[in-house]
């Protein structure tokens, strides 16, 4: 007989994203309708959230609506627009979190408002400093992370072993690996190599208890030769959008080549745009989590459309069962053993 899941709630910012609040309500419908055992919240303004809900048949369904009194669009300061509206869709949904009444927030809110709205709500897990983001560049290397992504651009080398926990954790939790190999990203191979801060957190590494196998360079990074790969967000975040734009690029070239010989251009055309498509980050592995937050965070795009929306949800509801803070906490703590952070 199949296990039923414990009901879980997961609270959304109704009003963040490009396409709010339109695809994120049909997003959220039908994650509620998909039957992993979610309760879902919607946080907004309430007469535009149920002015917009309206338009679904959703009798039965677990939903509701929690009142904000406003909404964050882009700003230019992400903590001056936290600070000056509390009560806004994407503080009031991460309050949820605070409160218990929700095991996560979902937010497609821009990147800096979600992670201030996360550090002045929830805090960070004792002993980590830093938020960060991260996941497999690419189906070309389906085994590899890289951690950060695009939230620290300065860093120091405790904060290099944090992104190296987190990203071990990721490793065995999202990508079924034990023992998972980290790697610091430099210029050469060697111990002496890099910057000082570099340096730094390879003397740290080698005696955290990790398995950390030293520095790589740039040629191994989708060599699939280590799992977890460790850098600032400066180099993460330019590696990553390399690594999004070259499937593109390939394929763009290609059709550009065969467009001369029209037969065989309709015959690959498509699947050149497959190819393309299949050589992008596999979101579903753990993506869009806000790690180091004492709370489970999780990114959305954007850009993103209803589909996009309700994958999220089922994300969200793999890391809720993978209880992925405790977790983390736990491997955090063993390294605290071995080295000061």
């Amino acid at each position: 007989m199949t296990e039923t899941k414990q009901r879980v709630s997961i609270a959304i910012d109704a009003m963040g994203g490009d396409y709010a609040p339109q695809e994120i309500v049909s997003g959220t419908v039908a994650a509620a309708r998909n039957g992993d055992n979610i309760e879902v919240i919607l946080v907004g303004p309430q007469d535009i959230v149920e002015a917009e809900l309206a338009k679904y048949d959703t009798a039965g369904l677990p939903i509701r609506c929690v009142n904000a009194d406003s909404y964050i669009k882009e700003e230019g300061n992400p903590a001056l627009a936290v600070r000056r509206k509390p009560n806004s869709s994407i503080a009031v949904a991460t309050k949820l979190v605070k409160s218990g009444e929700a095991q996560a927030v979902i937010g497609a809110t821009a990147t800096g408002t979600l992670v201030t709205s996360a550090l002045q709500y929830l805090g960070m897990i004792d002993g980590i400093e830093r938020p960060v983001i991260g996941g497999v560049l690419t189906t070309l290397a389906p085994k590899t992370a890289i951690f950060d992504l695009g939230v620290n651009m300065d860093c120091r080398a405790n904060h290099l072993v944090n992104f190296a926990v987190i990203g071990t954790v990721y490793a065995q939790l999202f990508l079924d690996i034990p023992n998972p190999k980290v790697a610091l990203l430099n210029v050469g191979k060697e111990e002496t190599k890099g910057s000082k801060v570099v340096r730094e957190a390879y003397s740290k590494l080698s005696k955290s208890g990790l398995n950390f196998v030293g520095n790589i360079e740039g040629d191994s990074i989708l060599t699939g030769e280590v799992n977890v790969i460790i850098c600032d967000a400066f180099v993460g975040n330019c590696v990553f959008k390399l690594c999004e734009s070259g499937g593109k690029a390939v394929g763009n070239y290609m059709l550009q080549k065969i467009a001369k010989y029209p037969m065989i251009s309709n015959l690959v055309k498509g699947k050149a745009k497959k190819m393309m498509k299949s050589l992008e980050a596999p979101e579903s592995l753990g993506g869009g989590i806000i790690w180091g937050i004492d709370g489970l965070v999780m990114k959305l795009h954007g850009h993103s459309r209803q589909d996009d929306v309700t994958n999220k949800f089922s994300q969200a509801r793999k890391a809720i069962d993978k209880d992925v803070i405790t977790y983390l906490k736990t491997e955090l703590a063993k390294i605290k053993e071995n080295i000061n952070l």
